[in-house]
């Protein structure tokens, strides 16, 4: 079959593997009909995330037809459309059991390595380094599905691959983002980053009924969608985010602040990203965090930060002395996707919001290296690639 597959920094091919294949009686295999390329995606593709390997097949957000199942799955069938989240759960350890599906217990392959980098492991993971277990991801033709029988959500007749195929990341990523901001009716709400992410972070917001909601962001094409979401706008080379946010909240500072950026913020002008970029230069520093530090000082003392942007390793210069002082609350993580897809379903299929909306370009698996090259050079106005096997 063919599959993107990941080579080296910037480097993403259009390669011939091997056909996937049951290995456990649980499985599935997935024939694809759309995936897409997620931010995510780019930190691998920039070389900022460790343990990837030359052949590892990209890609965690798709869909498509079941093709086949192991004898010992019951809940898929041949002929299902399913949406495949891109946490692997198992269903059955103490996490999955609290709803806490990012943090499965069993399902990361390469436990004892994640064990040591993060003190405990995460769950395996669609096509995101071996950190995360290594499985082949869904930029193919064929995807198999581990634990089949517990994660995919089967999507009812009458709605199009570009309403649903987000469900496996980016729609509950955002919404994950609102909802660990506890959104009150007198809240503001600032988003950095007007991403896909931020996108879906900015309308999460609005639909759990925030006062204002401001999307921080640079490039016109983001800051429009945005607007037209319901967010209030602020172009950081334009204007001094800060004073803009403090105009907008009284002097007071946003209640909620949401990091929907994450490791590669690309606040170059800034003198604390001059910093970063000068350690990353020497290997002393990981992740550039100006949008935490932004985030620390703005937020309204007792206020909120949600962090739905990816973070890989260190990172230096956090002011931990107003964090604590203002008694800030940090919530993070990758997203429990199943926690939220049934709500979320039924918002789509009762037309409460479209998520295709996002889409700015299609174009066929075998385009998706250059793709790749588009969306992380944000060129011709792109905002989100749905890609075509």
């Amino acid at each position: 079959m063919k599959a993107l597959c990941w080579h080296g920094k910037k480097d993403i091919r259009y390669d011939t593997v091997p056909d996937p294949k049951i290995e456990h009686p649980r499985d599935a295999i997935i024939k694809m009909t759309s995936c897409a390329i997620c931010g995510s995606d780019l930190h691998l593709f920039d070389g900022f995330m460790p343990g990837m390997e030359k052949g590892d097949v990209m890609g965690h957000e798709f869909m498509g037809e079941v093709m086949e199942v192991g004898p010992e799955n019951k809940k898929l069938k041949v002929g299902d459309k399913v949406v495949v989240p891109f946490t692997i759960c198992c269903g059955e350890c103490e996490q999955c059991r609290r709803g806490n599906f990012s943090v499965c217990e069993t399902t990361n392959r390469n436990k004892d390595l994640a064990d040591k980098v993060f003190g405990h492991t995460t769950a395996g993971l669609f096509g995101y380094t071996h950190l995360t277990g290594g499985y082949a991801g869904g930029q193919a033709e064929f995807v198999r599905v581990p634990f089949a029988d517990v994660a995919p959500v089967k999507i009812p007749d009458g709605l199009s691959d570009e309403q649903v195929l987000f469900l496996g990341d980016i729609f509950p990523t955002g919404w994950q983002a609102a909802v660990a901001c506890d959104i009150q009716s007198t809240d503001t709400v600032a988003v950095w980053g007007a991403g896909p992410v931020g996108q879906f972070a900015i309308r999460s917001a609005v639909m759990l009924g925030a006062k204002q909601v401001i999307a921080i962001d640079r490039l016109p094409e983001r800051l429009s969608m945005a607007k037209a979401g319901g967010a209030i706008t602020i172009n950081f080379e334009e204007e001094s985010v800060i004073e803009r946010l403090q105009q907008l909240t009284k002097g007071k500072g946003p209640e909620k602040c949401i990091d929907a950026v994450g490791m590669e913020s690309h606040a170059t002008h800034a003198i604390d990203g001059l910093y970063d970029r000068a350690k990353q230069a020497v290997m002393l520093e990981t992740d550039r965090p100006h949008v935490l530090r932004e985030m620390i000082y703005v937020c309204r003392p007792a206020g909120i930060l949600s962090i739905p942007g990816v973070y890989g390793g260190f990172i230096d210069k956090l002011p931990m002395g107003a964090l604590m002082n203002k008694g800030l609350t940090v919530r993070t993580g990758q997203t429990h996707v199943n926690r939220w897809t049934d709500d979320l379903l039924q918002r789509i299929v009762d037309g409460q919001v479209d998520p295709s909306f996002v889409i700015t370009h299609t174009a066929s698996l075998e385009q998706g290296p250059e793709m790749y090259k588009t969306f992380r050079d944000k060129l011709d106005g792109c905002i989100k690639v749905v890609l075509k096997p």
